[in-house]
């Protein structure tokens, strides 16, 4: 018995093959074209395991309610070609098996959450810092769901005085001023040429670090998990750890945020915690 995952990304698409523990045996990844361009392989490659069952981790916004009528669907995206697609009929139409869908987010969070840094908790968040932000929430070791995926990456956070380059998107939302195309957008270099030694990381930082303090106030998880493209620079970490403490104030009296070296960590599976989730989505 075979199962198989993918994890939908803006760039890639990520397949994997597991065997019946779901222990993955084999993978490959498919550039995202249009869906006429990366469905073909994808569906060929799933179909030469002759799969049971397959657990999606996508880019969004997607509809994820499995009691929508456009279950497994890209909502507004800026990717045009696959806003509408309907990532589930198309799984399900070719492959005839169980098919789940959710965020790549999600997939990521319980991928941490079985297997990875928030393993043992009843509660954790995975906050992916990249080109977007975006997390996914467990809460009493389920994931949290609602009208449609929190969208954690558009909170809007003050603005530390003196800062004006505008917000992609809102006013001042935790995307807008922290995700990667706003650090090339401050600096005119990727993120992975901005030397450590940048003024941009301490704003970087307290960005993130206020964001993470709402979701602190509002999911009250045990764990924070951080994870994406930026969080590659792990001197940010010892950052936003002091800026997280300071904004804090001391509110919350508990020891685990009183720990922020245990509070505040990298993800834990080596970049496979969407994938590993995706599996076990079902």
């Amino acid at each position: 018995m075979y199962y198989g995952a993918l994890e939908a990304g803006g760039t890639k698409m990520v397949c994997a093959i597991g065997d019946a523990d779901k222990n993955i045996i084999d993978r490959i990844s498919i550039p995202t074209g249009t869906p006429d361009q990366s469905l073909p392989a994808m569906i060929d490659y799933f179909k030469k395991y002759d799969i049971s069952a397959l657990g999606i981790g996508t880019f969004g916004p997607a509809d994820i309610n499995p009691n929508s009528p456009t279950y497994g669907s890209i909502m507004r995206s800026p990717k045009k070609d696959w806003e509408g697609f309907s990532l589930y009929k198309a799984f399900t139409d070719a492959l005839g098996c169980l098919v789940v869908v959710d965020t790549d987010v999600n997939a990521a969070a319980w991928g941490e959450y079985l297997y990875g840094a928030l393993k043992g908790l009843n509660s954790g968040m995975y906050l992916t810092v990249g080109t977007g932000i975006g997390g996914g929430i467990i809460s009493d070791g389920r994931l949290i769901h609602g009208m449609e995926h929190p969208e954690t990456g558009h909170i809007l956070i003050p603005r530390r005085t003196g800062d004006d380059i505008p917000c992609r998107f809102h006013q001042s939302c935790v995307e807008g001023l922290a995700s990667g195309p706003m650090l090339e957008r401050r600096t005119g270099m990727k993120g992975k040429d901005i030397p450590a030694d940048s003024p941009v990381w301490d704003l970087e930082a307290f960005y993130i670090a206020e964001a993470l303090v709402n979701y602190t106030m509002c999911y009250s998880v045990e764990r924070i998990v951080l994870g994406g493209g930026v969080m590659d620079n792990k001197f940010l970490f010892p950052m936003i750890r002091n800026y997280y403490t300071e904004l804090l104030s001391g509110y919350i009296d508990m020891p685990q945020v009183k720990d922020t070296d245990t509070y505040i960590v990298p993800a834990g599976l080596e970049g496979n915690q969407g994938i590993i989730g995706a599996m076990n989505l079902f």
